[in-house]
């Protein structure tokens, strides 16, 4: 479980985020939604710990990462994955480079028990059998999948994923939201989902915040979304015709 409580942040004369709170539940998918502009991948890089807040805090299980010593920060970061919008794999390396990455950086671990432990992931995500792949030899989703593969490698407790279906078709896009979700339920993971895709609120949308200009003013469930009574949620959620047909027949 993750919790953050009153989370501050600006640059500037910008106040981007004013006094955000929240539970990110363990082995639920945890989406952060909201309109383009409302600090939702700046509260995503404050909770990694890539920004630090003006104000605020954030707990991985109970312990304080804003008052935590080094040592303790270093193994919070050590269970932490993380999932880029666009993949970031390294060009120049293996698929099998890639993902043993953080092995290499963040453990002693001997070769053999890395390659199996590489191997076991890709696995997981289905491509099995693509180890000696380049990133450009393999297809945008494949490359979404290596990154998953390579967010969990390090047996991590904390997923983030940020906008995970940027630059896919709808029916891939689906596909590494499942991918996301089974695995946050396989392993018992806290994931965090940064998105502006409705269908991956529809998809996977276990616990969902919406921020609007800065604040938190919606927390919930999918089941739910539709009658929060919250103009801004509304014309976010329902901004297209399908969708508001869908709240009008519930």
């Amino acid at each position: 479980m993750i919790e953050i409580n009153n989370i501050h942040k600006s640059f500037g004369s910008n106040e981007v985020l004013k006094g955000v709170s929240g539970t990110f539940e363990q082995g639920k998918t945890n989406l952060i939604i909201g309109a383009s502009g409302t600090g939702k991948s700046v509260l995503l890089k404050i909770i990694v710990g890539l920004i630090p807040p003006d104000e605020g805090e954030i707990f991985f299980d109970g312990r304080n990462f804003n008052q935590s010593d080094r040592d303790v920060k270093t193994e919070i970061r050590r269970e932490v994955g993380m999932l880029f919008q666009g993949g970031a794999l390294f060009d120049s390396l293996t698929v099998e480079q890639n993902v043993q990455f953080p092995l290499d950086v963040l453990t002693k671990m001997p070769q053999d028990e890395k390659l199996d432990r590489v191997n076991f992931c890709l696995k997981r995500v289905g491509l099995e059998n693509t180890n000696n792949k380049l990133p450009s030899e393999i297809s945008g989703g494949m490359k979404k999948r290596v990154g998953i593969a390579r967010a969990i490698v390090n047996n991590s407790k904390y997923l983030f994923c940020d906008e995970p279906n940027s630059g896919l078709d709808p029916q891939t896009a689906s596909k590494v939201d499942n991918l996301i979700r089974e695995i946050t339920e396989e392993f018992n993971i806290t994931t965090i989902v940064v998105t502006h895709d409705m269908n991956s609120v529809i998809e996977i949308g276990e616990n969902i915040m919406f921020l609007h200009k800065g604040h938190k003013v919606w927390e919930g469930t999918y089941d739910n979304i539709a009658h929060s009574n919250i103009q801004a949620l509304d014309e976010f959620v329902f901004a297209n015709k399908l969708m508001r047909r869908m709240k009008e027949n519930q």
